[in-house]
C-alpha cells in the first residue's frame, strides 16, 4: 500500500466528498485543517461545471473551508483552458448555465448560436428543450461534440440524485449518433495541468473522490494515488464490482486524518 505521508498535493473532489449540497460531510473541516497543519498543498478538483469559480469560493468560505483561487480547479475552468489552447478561434454553442458561460468568456472563448464549430455541454441546471434541439441541429451539421464532465449523476442529500452532464450528453448521442469528448474527469487533463503547475512527480499526488468512473478513473489514468470515499455516489459493492480499483477505500475523509 502506498504511503500517504509522502503525498505533497491532494486533489479533492467536492460534491459527495467534502459536502452534500450545503452541508459539510462530518470530518471534512478537520481533514482540511490537518492538511494545512502538515503544510500539504490541496486543490479542490471538481467536475461540477454548473457554477463558476467565484460561486465555489463563496460556498467554501461560507462553510468555513479555507480556499483561495489557487485551491480551486473545476472542469469549467479546464474547459476554458482547453478551448483557448487546443481549439483557438473556434466558435462554441454552449448547453450550460449562465455561470459556465461567464467562466468561458473569462478565458476568451467565443460563444455563438449560429454555425458553431463546437457544441459544448456542461452540467446544465437551466436546461431547456430549445437548447437540446439546437445542439442536435448543430451536431447534425458537423459541429464537434465536447463536454465538461462525464458524471451521469449529481448527488443530493438523502441519497438522492439528479441527471448530470453525461446524462444530458446521452440524449444528444441518442438523437444524433455522436459521442462527446469529455475534458474533465476521467480525462487526466486536469491532473496533468496541476502536476505541471506544482512541479511534482505523480507519486507525490493523490486524488480523493466518491465516483469511481470519474475521480478514481482520472487518478488511474494520470498515474497518481487514488482514494475512494463512500460518502457520496459509490458504495462498497460498487467498489467491489468496478473495473477501477482505488489504492484506498474509506467511509469518508474523516478516516484519513491520522494517515497523512
Amino acid at each position: 500500500m502506498k504511503n500517504l505521508k509522502n503525498i505533497e498535493l491532494y486533489l479533492l473532489d467536492m460534491d459527495g466528498t467534502i459536502y452534500l449540497e450545503n452541508e459539510l460531510i462530518p470530518g471534512a473541516a478537520e481533514f482540511i485543517a490537518k492538511l494545512i497543519d502538515q503544510k500539504k498543498n490541496y486543490v479542490f478538483l471538481t467536475n461540477n461545471s454548473s457554477v463558476n469559480k467565484q460561486n465555489y469560493l463563496d460556498k467554501l468560505q461560507g462553510l468555513n473551508i479555507p480556499c483561495t483561487e489557487k485551491n480551486l480547479f473545476s472542469s469549467g475552468m479546464a474547459t476554458g483552458i482547453f478551448l483557448k489552447t487546443q481549439r483557438p478561434k473556434s466558435k462554441v454553442y454552449l448547453v450550460g448555465t449562465k455561470h459556465l458561460r461567464s467562466e468561458l468568456l473569462g478565458y476568451g472563448v467565443e460563444l455563438t448560436e449560429d454555425k458553431p464549430d463546437i457544441v459544448l455541454v456542461g452540467f446544465d441546471r437551466e436546461l431547456t428543450y430549445e437548447k437540446v434541439e439546437l445542439a442536435c441541429r448543430f451536431l447534425d451539421q458537423g459541429a464537434e461534440f465536447l463536454a465538461t464532465n462525464a458524471d451521469f449523476l449529481y448527488p443530493l442529500k438523502g441519497n438522492r440524485f439528479i441527471p448530470d452532464c453525461a446524462s444530458i450528453c446521452q440524449m444528444l448521442t441518442n438523437a444524433t449518433g455522436k459521442k462527446p469528448f469529455f475534458i474533465g474527469k476521467p480525462n487526466p487533463y486536469m491532473i496533468d495541468l496541476l502536476a505541471e503547475e506544482y512541479h511534482l512527480s505523480k507519486d507525490r499526488i493523490a486524488i480523493i473522490g466518491d465516483r469511481l468512473y470519474t475521480d478514481i478513473a482520472s487518478g488511474i489514468n494520470a498515474g497518481i494515488v487514488t482514494i475512494c470515499v463512500l460518502s457520496g455516489e459509490s458504495s462498497q459493492s460498487d467498489v467491489d464490482s468496478s473495473p477501477f480499483h482505488p489504492d484506498y477505500v474509506f467511509s469518508s475523509v474523516a478516516q484519513l486524518h491520522n494517515l497523512i
